[in-house]
């Protein structure tokens, strides 16, 4: 059985079965990638709730194994010359399971590279323009009741994004073609989220993005990526 004890994590979030990986998690945009790449891939996980409601995302636990405290972290028994490693950060989590399965990204280097800078593409516009985007449109509408600025601004990046990812997949099954990757899932999660969580679809005008939506729906209807879409399950 694996040793977990040198992350602390696992005092607050003690591991059922700790020879397989232990994440740590919410059913957020960046939370359930994670869980939707660990589906695609048949993984043996174990998945961990991290409540936002009572901050244990700035639990000294948690911040042991993520500084940053933010979701999804994982921990997997089964790292790099057989020992356990810690992971943060959803991009960095992703191209680490693709890396250890071999799958979700292309075994030749020019695809690998092409399916990386599209993550990075999600990871540094999308993420944080949806993000700030939902943040003033629904969170903080009330503090920025007599200034229209922000929720211009961000709705309107958010809006040239879709605008960029319509583009790539006018023609195309997924990001990468005829490749589900984890471009896909690293973005279609967080286009997904624009929607069901910021309640954005409208103003963001999704269907001026036929390919864009066409391609949610196919990424949503895989019943792999549809269970990770649920995962974790807040405790009862």
């Amino acid at each position: 059985m694996a040793d977990l004890s040198a992350f602390p994590i696992t005092t607050r979030w003690p591991a059922k079965n700790p020879d397989i990986i232990q994440l740590y998690s919410l059913q957020t945009p960046n939370g359930v990638k994670v869980s939707v790449a660990l589906e695609e891939l048949g993984l043996a996980y174990e998945p961990h709730y991290v409540s936002f409601a009572a901050n244990e995302q700035k639990s000294p636990e948690f911040e042991s194994l993520n500084p940053n405290g933010r979701i999804p972290a994982i921990i997997d028994p089964n790292g790099p010359d057989g020992k356990p490693i810690g992971l943060f950060e959803s991009g960095a989590i992703l191209l680490y399971l693709a890396e250890k399965t071999g799958r979700l990204i292309p075994a030749d280097a020019a695809g690998r590279y092409e399916t990386i800078q599209w993550v990075f593409f999600q990871m540094a516009g999308i993420g944080p323009m949806f993000g700030q985007f939902g943040h003033f449109y629904k969170f903080a509408a009330d503090k920025v009741a007599n200034n229209s600025y922000p929720v211009e601004r961000y709705r309107d990046e958010s809006k040239r994004l879709l605008g960029v990812l319509e583009d790539r997949l006018k023609g195309r099954q997924w990001i990468m073609g005829d490749l589900y990757t984890i471009a896909d899932i690293t973005t279609f999660t967080w286009v997904r989220g624009a929607d069901i969580f910021y309640g954005g679809r409208e103003v963001l005008e999704y269907a001026k993005f036929p390919a864009v939506s066409n391609w949610l729906e196919r990424c949503i209807a895989r019943p792999a990526s549809a269970r990770g879409l649920n995962i974790p399950v807040k405790p009862e």
